[in-house]
C-alpha cells in the first residue's frame, strides 16, 4: 500500500525507540544505606516492647538488607540493616530469636495488628464529630 501522506493517531510513535529519562549517578535505583538512626531505633523497639522476634530479609533490587521486628501484639517496624550477619548478630545481642524471612514468612499477628489498626482508622472516620448535631434530611 502507497504512503499517501496522511499520518494516523499513532502513527508519531511506531517505529521510534522508547526512550528512558538517564539517572545520574548509575542504572539502578537509589538505595539510602543504614544509619545510626534506624540501628538507634531497632535498638529502642526492642527495649520498649515484650515478646519480640526479628525476620531478616535479604537485599532486593528495590530495598537493602531489612530487619522486621515485630512483638507480641503483631506491632512491628522495619528498618535497614548493614548486612544479613549484622542483623542475626543485633538480635542475637538483644535477646530476640531471629529467622530468614524468605524462609518463614512473617507472622500472622502482624497480619491481625495491620488489620486492627485499619478498622480502627476507619472507626475513627466514622464517627461523628464531637459537638457537631446530626441531621437528616427527615429533620429539615
Amino acid at each position: 500500500m502507497p504512503h499517501t501522506g496522511a499520518m494516523g493517531l499513532l502513527d508519531r510513535f511506531r517505529g521510534r525507540p522508547r526512550r528512558r529519562p538517564r539517572r545520574r549517578g548509575g542504572d539502578g535505583p537509589v538505595v539510602r544505606a543504614s544509619d545510626g538512626a534506624d540501628q538507634q531505633h531497632l535498638a529502642d523497639f526492642v527495649s520498649t516492647r515484650r515478646g519480640v522476634e526479628g525476620f531478616v530479609e535479604p537485599r532486593t533490587t528495590v530495598t537493602d538488607v531489612t530487619v522486621l521486628l515485630v512483638a507480641y501484639d503483631g506491632e512491628w517496624t522495619r528498618r535497614r540493616v548493614p548486612s544479613v550477619q549484622w542483623a542475626h548478630d543485633f538480635c542475637n545481642r538483644h535477646g530476640v530469636p531471629s529467622y530468614d524471612a524468605g524462609l518463614v514468612g512473617v507472622p500472622q499477628r502482624m497480619r491481625d495488628y495491620n488489620r486492627r489498626q485499619k478498622q480502627q482508622q476507619r472507626d475513627l472516620l466514622r464517627r461523628p464529630i464531637e459537638g457537631s448535631a446530626e441531621r437528616s434530611v427527615d429533620d429539615e
